[in-house]
């Protein structure tokens, strides 16, 4: 029991509700993916409206939507915790509008990628944008050093690594499901050239203000 003068630490909801207040964008990327998990994992039919393509019907949208499908638990909770982690710093230092425009754009460059790669509409995830987030945050600190937006060295040299890995087919062979590669390198290039662009602006307008 805690006294008037010790309130209760927050509760698990607590923290969630205020991490959702923070982040609404990641927030609700989030919820999308765990609607996404459940036509992709419980073996609902998945819309052809939620499938990459529909150009010739106008469908626009289904050039970003197969970011949110998952397929399995594991697919949706490891998309998750890095989307947390590198989505909420661009959100918080960058704002809502402007994380939501390079989501979407690196989502389009993964989505498209994987599609001429392979020629099938039925692929889906979050990670060709996380890979594209990551990619972001690498460059653009390097061109214009912000605290929030720093990766550990480590963290870097495992996801391309783990990039490469999974380029060799090897856990396609041992786990007996299918890795967009293309989608995964596709996102990085993107976000590496959006970093390299934002990276520059930002630089040269603190350059002009000094």
């Amino acid at each position: 029991m805690n006294d008037l003068g010790d309130p209760s630490p927050p509760s698990m909801v607590d923290k969630a509700r205020l991490s959702a207040l923070a982040n609404p964008l990641i927030s609700v990327l989030l919820a999308l993916s765990l609607v996404g998990y459940a036509f992709g994992s419980y073996g609902f039919p998945v819309p052809k409206v939620l499938l990459f393509g529909g150009l010739e019907d106008g469908h626009y949208w289904r050039l970003i939507t197969p970011i949110f499908l998952h397929f399995g638990a594991l697919h949706l909770i490891f998309n998750a915790l890095w989307l947390g982690l590198l989505g909420s710093k661009i959100e918080r230092a960058a704002g809502s509008i402007q994380a939501l425009m390079l989501i979407v754009a690196i989502a389009i460059a993964s989505n498209v990628g994987q599609y001429l790669w392979t020629g099938s509409v039925r692929f889906g995830g979050m990670s060709g944008v996380i890979y594209g987030l990551l990619g972001y945050l690498w460059i653009h600190h390097a061109i214009f050093p912000r605290p929030i937006y720093a990766l550990p060295r480590e963290l870097v040299g495992f996801m391309l690594a783990w990039l490469l890995i999974c380029m060799t087919g090897v856990l396609d062979f041992l786990l007996g499901v299918g890795i967009a590669n293309a989608a995964h390198l596709c996102g990085l290039l993107a976000g590496m050239a959006l970093g390299l662009i934002f990276g520059y602006v930002e630089s040269h307008k603190r350059a002009n203000r000094q």
